[in-house]
């Protein structure tokens, strides 16, 4: 990654020097004079010196933008050692994220999406699918040279991991349950060790040291060339600091009439920040730091985020990622960066699990159209309509019993009969053995079609 260019000292003289020094181009640092540029984004000094007008003075353009930023601004957290008053403002993507959630990630917004279809557990399904995608792209994004399909198979047949890449995939998976599982839980020192914990124990122990915070200064943030471009705060006083966070995560800021208003999405935000900023594990940081988001919202009553994964499209761009950090502390700790470019790629994981909603919805009235017009509705249960139907559209191409019993919330002989009676009407067909387990798979389309459809 390459270095960031650090914005000009702000010079709150600049209007008078402006007036005095440049009064034919005042109407040109008027027009600078704005928190975000015609497009709606915050761009950072790094990205603005080169969009410049020719002939602004940059520390006088940079002094005019920041004292527009500077009045909009809110405080909200203080980090660091000593610590610096970090400030945000909202941004359009910001916007529109938090409109996004409010609209689709609410569990209210995901039981009306399950009711309105009429088929629950037909969506679930479908969408329990969703919920591996995070703990692999989050362990790819950490460089787990895995292929998405072969990790979907690791999870979903239970089998042991044999290398680090499949043990950290396992592990991620493990520390997502666990953040739903404890959403109703405060944020304390022992369930961020908790979590990570869960997530690493049994990768490198040596290396991760589980549930341990570090006890030395020499864990760095570096590039891809070994250039250090973050050294975190020092670890004396870290549990110190790690409790004030701790206590600013469990204040209530949801009193829309309180002046220190915040929506869960730009807190659970802040709180990934924080703990790539702390960096307080010897190494499986950033995953704390993306389940600690998921546990906000799930805590906050968001449970579609279950199925949203910000980190496939992370690790689509991790330069950005990165930088987003560097950002924030090049610029006085303004964490409008990372709000904003956290809320562009949430806003689109939004947009990609609707569209599945969207696409679920589509499939399963084409999908009874066809049982209908087959003849076959009457002869399938609800539980082998939904498996067929998953089957059918793709989300999953093999079966086990123990998979189907899972994911149908029903029992062992019962997902057995749903598979075997699938094969007895000729539309699976038993695969091969995977240990002491059966693999059923749906047949080819053109021979169900041939037997079924007159």
């Amino acid at each position: 990654m390459s270095l960031i260019s650090k914005p000009p000292a702000y010079d709150p003289q600049m209007w008078n020097k402006i007036i005095e020094q440049h009064k034919e181009q005042l109407s040109v640092y008027v027009g600078l004079g704005h928190p975000i540029d015609s497009k709606g984004r915050y761009l950072h000094y790094d990205q603005l010196k080169f969009r410049l007008p020719k002939g602004v003075d940059h520390t006088l353009a940079w002094s005019a933008i920041k004292f527009a930023r500077k009045q909009q601004s809110s405080s909200c957290i203080r980090l660091g050692e000593p610590s610096q008053e970090c400030r945000f403002l909202y941004t359009p993507a910001m916007h529109l994220a938090i409109s996004a959630c409010d609209q689709n990630t609410t569990t209210a917004a995901l039981e009306w999406m399950c009711a309105k279809i009429g088929e629950g557990k037909h969506l679930q399904y479908l969408l329990k699918d969703l919920v591996e995608d995070e703990a692999i792209s989050s362990s790819q994004l950490e460089g787990a040279a895995t292929t998405t399909k072969a990790a979907k198979e690791l999870l979903k047949r239970k089998k042991g991991p044999r290398s680090i890449d499949e043990k950290m995939i396992l592990g991620n998976f493990k520390m997502m349950k666990y953040a739903w599982d404890k959403r109703d839980d405060d944020l304390s020192l022992d369930l961020i060790k908790s979590l990570h914990r869960v997530g690493v124990e049994g990768i490198d122990d040596n290396r991760y040291f589980p549930g341990q915070f570090k006890d030395s200064d020499d864990v760095v943030v570096e590039d891809g060339e070994g250039e250090v471009v973050h050294q975190p705060p020092p670890v004396e006083h870290l549990e110190d600091r790690l409790k004030k966070i701790c206590d600013w995560v469990n204040q209530n800021h949801t009193d829309v009439l309180g002046k220190d208003y915040m929506h869960p999405l730009v807190k659970a935000i802040i709180l990934h920040f924080t703990i790539g900023y702390e960096h307080p594990f010897h190494d499986g940081n950033g995953r704390v730091a993306r389940s600690l988001f998921y546990w906000f919202m799930f805590k906050k009553g968001f449970g579609a985020f279950r199925y949203i994964a910000i980190s496939t499209l992370l690790k689509a761009a991790p330069m950005k990622y990165g930088r987003s950090y560097l950002y924030v502390e090049t610029d006085g700790m303004d964490l409008t960066y990372f709000l904003d470019a956290q809320c562009r790629i949430i806003a689109r994981s939004i947009a990609k699990f609707k569209a599945t909603y969207d696409a679920t919805v589509k499939s399963i009235d084409e999908f009874n159209a066809f049982l209908y017009s087959s003849g076959l509705y009457p002869k399938l249960s609800e539980k082998q309509k939904i498996v067929f139907n998953v089957a059918k559209s793709g989300v999953a191409e093999e079966f086990t019993i123990t998979n189907v019993k899972e994911n149908l919330g029903c029992a062992y002989n019962t997902a057995a009969s749903v598979l075997n009676g699938l094969v007895d009407l000729n539309l699976f067909e038993k695969k091969r053995k995977n240990g002491n387990e059966w693999i059923y798979s749906m047949r080819e389309n053109s021979k169900i079609m041939k037997d079924w459809v007159k």
